[in-house]
């Protein structure tokens, strides 16, 4: 019997003795990417559609300069890998979504919202039939939660230790296969590209 007691009370030492865990602690901050797969297939889909335009005639009475087309065609890269360049940081404190420094602003601003501020998270249907979940704070602002991140299942996961709301009925707005079919439909354009490329390159001269 006395040693059974003993038992008991060294087994209940060690477990107050043991550090607490909790799910989903954030010793440091988590940061999310874009997938690459997306990244790369909606920059391989704006060259695609964009490439071809300095090569084919222009409409009668409009003559823009192919320096300009070639000018607007980069800015528009840019601004597409920087938007791509979006980072969701999740710590202890908060959730935040940043761009890099070189970004313009007035394209698109980041932003961050503190655990206890968030309210409610609430889903919208998109135009395309989806459906996408808003952060709704306590000062009744919204804040679109990011859903093309790699690892989005460990960021929902943590949305619902912070807050208490319940993710587990969230999903990724697009899945991998989509990206998959639009990349190889994407490589058939490039192919038709390089052919009109080609044409007009031998027409002119």
């Amino acid at each position: 019997m006395f040693g059974e007691n003993a038992f008991v009370e060294a087994s209940s030492q060690a477990q107050s003795a043991a550090p607490a865990t909790q799910p989903d602690s954030l010793i440091e901050p988590v940061i999310f990417k874009i997938s690459p797969l997306i990244r790369l297939t909606l920059l391989l889909l704006y060259g695609a559609l964009t490439v071809p335009l300095p090569f084919l005639p222009q409409p009668e009475g409009v003559q823009i300069p192919i320096a300009v087309i070639w000018a607007g065609i980069g800015l528009g890269a840019i601004a597409l890998y920087g938007a791509l360049a979006e980072r969701v940081i999740v710590d202890e404190q908060e959730i935040r979504v940043t761009y890099p420094a070189w970004f313009p602003r007035f394209l698109r601003k980041g932003w961050s919202l503190a655990w206890t501020e968030v309210k409610a998270l609430k889903p919208r249907s998109t135009g395309q039939g989806g459906i996408v979940y808003y952060f709704l704070s306590r000062d009744g602002q919204a804040y679109l939660l990011p859903m093309r991140v790699v690892g989005f299942a460990r960021l929902v996961s943590i949305v619902q230790a912070k807050t208490g709301i319940d993710t587990t009925d969230i999903r990724p707005l697009s899945q991998p296969w989509m990206y998959l079919m639009l990349l190889g439909f994407t490589l058939l354009l490039w192919l038709v590209d390089s052919w009109t490329i080609w044409t007009a390159l031998t027409l002119a001269s």
